[in-house]
């Protein structure tokens, strides 16, 4: 992958998991930041509330870089750190797993856990559709109406997304690109007299 672009899941997928008696069911959904991944989290903790453990991990921003796994009451490292090992392994970012287990009556050990939580959120995330995105920046500019040509033939060639656009006494227009060719669309944008910038990410 280049560094502008990420992976992600595009819908939420579910797989089940049992290992001795213990059944574990793995949820992997989509999000964007943390009010929908604590939304998702109260959700799925009353769902399943009769539920011995609902460990979980994430991942957040193209970076990768806002990140945590939760035990939820299992021995340290032994459930949130491998979920998050699945993430980590499919590179995959804005997404939450929630392994949910019930209890079967017969212990995993330390190692058995670690195993069974990995093998769940592997299955969820199996489950899913991945797709890359790519990371984009917008632009904003102002310019005089009898440049209008100039400007649309920039659009043209360079086939960024037009986000907004107003034709006033000035000409207002916001445009998005990936990352990558962002600099050649500005430094062509700036060709243009009484251009006018106002970046934003």
């Amino acid at each position: 992958m280049s560094e502008d672009t990420y992976k992600t899941i595009t819908t939420i997928s579910e797989a089940i998991y049992t290992e001795k008696r213990s059944k574990f069911i793995a949820i992997a959904i989509p999000v964007r930041c943390l009010e929908e991944i604590k939304t998702h989290l109260d959700t799925y903790q009353k769902k399943y509330y009769d539920a011995r453990h609902v460990c979980y991990a994430y991942m957040l921003g193209y970076k990768r870089n806002d990140f945590r796994a939760n035990d939820n009451g299992e021995p340290s490292g032994t459930a949130g750190k491998p979920i998050l090992g699945q993430i980590n392994s499919n590179e995959l970012t804005d997404i939450l797993v929630i392994v949910v287990r019930y209890f079967g009556g017969i212990k995993l050990g330390t190692s058995g856990l670690i195993v069974a939580y990995k093998a769940a959120a592997a299955e969820a995330i199996a489950m899913a559709e991945i797709i890359e995105k790519t990371v984009d920046e917008s632009i904003s500019f102002w310019f005089e109406y009898p440049f209008m040509n100039d400007v649309m033939r920039v659009v043209k060639e360079e086939d960024p997304q037009i986000v907004q656009q107003s034709y006033d006494t000035d000409c207002c227009m916001t445009l998005r690109i990936r990352s990558s060719l962002m600099p050649k669309l500005k430094a062509r944008l700036e060709k243009i007299d009484t251009l006018r910038f106002d970046t934003e990410d």
